[in-house]
């Protein structure tokens, strides 16, 4: 099993930037295929972005591809995600999610979840 730990929500003025972190612990990191998914209020849990293991191939959303980035960083155990030109529509709250075995996409249920992380962003 693996544990996560997201941080560096906050409130952003739209245009504005963030960078979400997600921090592992347990089985090694490195092994896990990671993703971004996010909650508004009312919605559904939805696919943001993910990145594979190992070689770090990466799928998007497409209303964040542009302006999201998935990346990781084994040798630290973390996962990132650079949010930039924030609009009001990207405020939820983001989780980090980690799947063993396969790779995440829209529609998946990874079995690691972290507690989340709230984004707003201000007009």
């Amino acid at each position: 099993q693996v544990q996560l730990v997201e941080s560096g929500g906050g409130l952003v003025q739209a245009g504005g930037s963030l960078r979400l972190s997600c921090a592992a612990s347990g089985r090694t990191f490195s092994t896990y295929y990671m993703g971004w998914f996010r909650q508004a209020p009312g919605k559904e849990r939805e696919f943001v972005a993910s990145i594979s293991r190992y070689v770090g191939s990466t799928s998007y959303e497409n209303a964040v591809k542009g302006r999201f980035t998935i990346s990781r960083d084994n040798a630290k155990n973390t996962l990132y995600l650079q949010m930039n030109n924030l609009k009001p529509e990207d405020t939820a709250v983001y989780y980090c999610a980690a799947d063993a075995d396969r790779m995440v996409v829209r529609g998946s249920r990874p079995p690691n979840w972290g507690q989340g992380t709230q984004v707003t962003v201000s007009s």
